[in-house]
């Protein structure tokens, strides 16, 4: 067997600075590089004046990285451009958000390429290709053109939209037409599994045989779920650490015996805080005898801050968030806390131990692993309650969370209300049978599974 080679827009794999800061995700997949002595390929984060397809290679913690550097045009085009103002949003059911440019869609083509002649020389006539994300959907197909026959994978991390929601994007047929040129096609969930085999069946007039092999446009993909997991065992430690611990002191002095309910989210659009901010406030509205009793503690971490739709949904979020404080804080409770930064990982499981109520209520989501994380930060004598958005990706595997319709402020205020009030036997209940289906479905079990479909 040849190595694995791991291909992203960025690399990202563990360094030695043991900060907490790097998630499960990088941590398996440095991992499974380590077994098979392989490669994390990817795009440096560094611009330059003109483009020379020259490779940097180092170790780094114990995994061999090589990464290249990009022209300004290509970051504006390709990645500004038509991986996140194009797809992004209409993977995320953001029609009205999705913006389409002809020079998106070059520079989506010539990076593709630029990545494809980049890698062709480091790989082996063994070694098995693992490509991941939507920035890349084209890159096998510019790989077989290059003569490589490798096996190649291609694995989504965020949702595949429904068919309808697909062909509004001009050239999609030829679109999924490059995911054709992988031998295999993972997704987070049946649903987007699913969404795939409508499309190939309706659009590309394709099949699906017994086997989930699609056929379509002259040749076949195997496709399948595979449901990212959580580095449980890694987090739990975290979790129980000194860093977690202190976090988690500071955060029960700062509570002063009032019930908090913890939002971890990036500042997208996606993850419907606008409409979470709008849930809480009607919590308040609705049932004044929690006044002064709880707290939502919103950390939203900034992300893609030249893309207007990012600054737009901030300033809106600055309006909403000012106007509850205003109408409802009293001289020494403010009912949200908003927070924009960026916290450690074991830091931020300290936080989630010390709150009530998790509440990850996305409008559309891959998978999100926020979910998970406060799950497993927990106390198992008395663990707080997760209320979880019906279209974030992790709703398929936790159905003892308390599942909402993130767009009914409605029932997801009913939601926060049942998990302040909810007894601590069945709070203990829903925090077992999820704890046990997180082990079950790890980040190593989600690695191993689809790795040993890609050779298999």
């Amino acid at each position: 067997m040849g190595r694995l080679i791991v291909v992203s827009n960025r690399v990202q794999p563990p360094g030695d600075t043991g900060d907490g800061a790097v998630g499960g995700l990088a941590m398996a997949l440095a991992a499974a590089l380590r077994e098979h002595s392989g490669v994390w390929f990817g795009w440096s984060g560094q611009t330059v004046d003109e483009y020379t397809g020259q490779l940097s290679v180092q170790r780094i913690g114990g995994v061999t990285v090589a990464t290249v550097d990009l022209e300004e045009q290509d970051r504006l085009e390709y990645y500004n451009g038509y991986a996140n103002r194009t797809l992004w949003p209409l993977f995320h059911y953001r029609v009205d958000l999705s913006a389409y440019e002809r020079t998106f869609s070059e520079g989506y083509a010539r990076v593709n390429a630029r990545f494809a002649d980049a890698l062709t020389p480091l790989v082996g006539p063994d070694d098995f290709i693992w490509v991941h994300d939507y920035h890349l959907i084209p890159l096998a197909r510019e790989l077989r053109a290059r003569g490589l026959k490798n096996r190649i994978g291609f694995f989504l991390h965020i949702p595949w939209p429904a068919r309808r929601l697909l062909i509004t994007l001009p050239d999609h047929r030829e679109l999924v037409a490059a995911l054709f040129d992988y031998d295999l096609l993972g997704f987070q969930t049946e649903d987007s599994t699913g969404a795939f085999r409508d499309y190939v069946r309706t659009e590309a007039e394709g099949s699906i045989d017994d086997e989930g092999v699609a056929h379509a446009f002259g040749r076949s993909a195997r496709i399948g779920a595979f449901p990212i997991g959580l580095d449980v065992e890694n987090f739990v430690a975290a979790a129980e650490g000194p860093v977690a611990q202190a976090e988690y002191e500071r955060m029960r002095a700062s509570v002063n015996g009032r019930d908090m309910i913890i939002g971890v989210d990036r500042l997208d659009y996606s993850k419907g805080l606008e409409d979470r901010f709008l849930a809480y406030e009607q919590v308040l509205h609705d049932h004044e005898e929690l006044r002064e009793k709880v707290f939502l503690l919103q950390i939203a971490t900034p992300s893609r801050e030249e893309v207007v739709a990012y600054q737009e949904i901030r300033a809106r979020l600055d309006a909403v968030s000012g106007r509850i404080n205003g109408a409802f804080a009293t001289v020494d409770w403010v009912p949200i806390r908003y927070v924009n930064r960026t916290y450690r990982r074991d830091e931020l499981a300290g936080v989630y131990r010390a709150a009530r109520i998790g509440l990850v209520t996305p409008l559309r989501d891959g998978m999100n692993l926020v979910a998970k994380e406060y799950v497993a930060a927990q106390d198992p004598k008395d663990p707080g309650v997760l209320v979880l958005s019906q279209f974030a990706g992790a709703s398929e595997q936790m159905a003892e969370a308390l599942i909402v319709n993130p767009f009914d402020r409605a029932a997801v205020a009913e939601g926060i209300v049942k998990g302040l009030g909810m007894e601590r036997a069945e709070r203990i209940e829903r925090w077992t049978a999820l704890m046990d289906n997180l082990r079950k479905t790890d980040v190593i079990a989600w690695r191993d599974a689809y790795v040993a479909a890609l050779i298999g």
